[in-house]
């Protein structure tokens, strides 16, 4: 079940890399789009998943999925600081938070090749969230807004969840998202 949930993750994260091309890359730096056609990486992270999940017995789709990262998107889709702050600032950010222990949980389970699949996605994905980091910093400074303050107003307004511990602070830091971002807005 875990596995199948993060296949659809990466599955809809595919989507979104493109999305964020097709939507937002138009006068951007050409850098941007870069950025994001090199998150197509997201598909090879899809198909370790869905190959692992044919090792273990099963297929993608063999179970229900949330479209919590597809709803993210519609909710950003109008302004695209927003997007980068709600989707590879906040919400991939969280898999940076919680991949460590659901590696350790495969490992302790005896799934070492899940592990080793969940380690390499990890790794990749603060890449992820620096992109996301670095080109937030450069639209706000292009338009004349602190990143910190504005990140937290814009999660604020489009997500619906709620920023919480625990946080993978060295990981985050890896990727440029320092503690002024998220500790201002998070709940206990």
């Amino acid at each position: 079940a875990m596995l199948h949930a993060l296949a659809h993750i990466e599955y809809g994260a595919i989507d979104l890399a493109f999305d964020m091309i097709g939507r937002f890359g138009a006068g951007a730096p050409r850098g941007f789009v870069d950025d994001w056609i090199a998150r197509a990486d997201e598909a090879s992270h899809f198909a370790l998943l869905t190959r692992r999940l044919r090792a273990l017995g099963s297929v993608y789709g063999a179970l229900p999925a949330h479209d919590g990262l597809w709803e993210a998107a519609q909710a950003t889709a109008g302004d695209r600081l927003a997007r980068l702050a709600v989707v590879p600032m906040l919400l991939e950010a969280r898999g940076l938070d919680v991949t460590p222990a659901t590696v350790e949980r495969f490992e302790r389970a005896g799934d070492a090749t899940s592990a080793r699949v969940l380690d390499r996605i990890y790794r990749d994905e603060i890449g992820h969230v620096a992109a996301g980091v670095r080109w937030f910093g450069y639209f706000c400074a292009s338009e004349g807004f602190a990143p910190p303050s504005h990140w937290q107003s814009l999660v604020s307004t489009h997500f619906r969840g709620a920023v919480k511990p625990p946080f993978n602070d060295s990981a985050r830091l890896s990727a440029g998202l320092t503690k002024d971002f998220y500790l201002a807005i998070a709940v206990p």
